[in-house]
């Protein structure tokens, strides 16, 4: 269409809508509808485009720095673009050791790990032992071992959090789940929040119990409060096994020697696991558990 005739088509559309105002019909309102529409913040998942990466990203990848290849599809994968996963996957272990955890990788990191999503939270795991430059192999844990056990905190906390994510790519994780456990009493308190956090990160059935150990019985409150949300929505555990922490934390809504904040964090952990908006009544989650396990 020539500039001229988008210009008659533009005064056209412009006439009718003004001629409609002038006769006061009900016209206007039915062109306008379709253009006024707002979608509100209530309404359901409305798509923009449809969630795939691009054949132009795609294309473009290979010209790309290892550090926006990183950025760029950890945030596709964030936003669950079908086939960002796939190239993490096949980019990452040519990523290491040549990314870096700047202020916006970071931040990409810290939303992909809070993701609803438990493949998306693998890919910033992924994308985060790449920028710590460690490999997925028994080697790694022989280095990480002695550093979690003794030195500066600093460097125990690093070996601590990289256990974890190792352990959580399957690489000898009851190894590694025997090694953060000697340090889950130990007498610094940074030591313990860093174990509960390799634990909740390393997500294998047995580091439940010792959590809600912790939970219940730490006597720092920041752990209590890391070990209580691990064990109810962050970290790399599945919905069904946060469910088996239920009936631990219905005694737990029942032990009147627990602080006002603990048991406060018992009922917001039963909430998040469950999806209930019960009150703060232990005979009415009892009560809600005993019927949803008969279903």
């Amino acid at each position: 269409m020539s500039a001229s005739n988008w210009r008659g088509v533009t005064v056209g559309v412009a006439a009718f809508l003004l001629g409609t105002i002038a006769a006061g019909s009900g016209t206007l309102r039915a062109a306008w509808d379709p253009i006024a529409r707002v979608i509100g913040l209530e309404a359901q998942r409305t798509p923009a485009s449809a969630n795939v990466l691009s054949e132009h990203e795609a294309e473009a990848l290979d010209e790309m720095s290892p550090q926006g290849q990183a950025e760029l599809l950890l945030e596709r994968s964030i936003n669950h673009y079908r086939g960002a996963n796939e190239q993490i996957a096949a980019r990452v272990d040519r990523w290491r050791g040549r990314i870096e955890l700047t202020p916006r990788l970071s931040n990409l990191f810290t939303t992909a790990i809070n993701s609803d999503d438990l493949t998306v939270r693998v890919a910033g795991i992924e994308v985060d032992i790449a920028a710590r430059n460690l490999t997925k192999t028994s080697a790694t844990i022989d280095e990480l071992e002695p550093a979690s056990k003794s030195g500066e905190q600093g460097a125990r906390v690093q070996a601590l959090w990289g256990l974890g994510l190792i352990g959580n790519r399957g690489i000898e994780q009851a190894r590694i789940f025997e090694i953060l456990m000697t340090s889950l009493h130990d007498e610094n308190e940074q030591i313990r929040y860093w174990a509960v956090e390799g634990l909740v990160f390393l997500a294998i059935d047995a580091s439940i119990d010792p959590l809600l150990d912790m939970f219940h019985n730490d006597p720092s409150a920041a752990v209590r409060e890391r070990a209580a949300c691990g064990l109810a929505q962050s970290g790399m555990f599945s919905a069904s096994q946060r469910r088996t922490a239920v009936p631990t934390l219905l005694d737990f809504a029942d032990d009147g020697t627990l602080d006002e904040q603990t048991r406060s964090w018992v009922y917001q952990a039963l909430r998040d696991i469950t999806g209930q908006s019960l009150p703060r009544d232990a005979t009415a989650w009892r009560t809600w558990y005993a019927t949803s396990t008969k279903r």
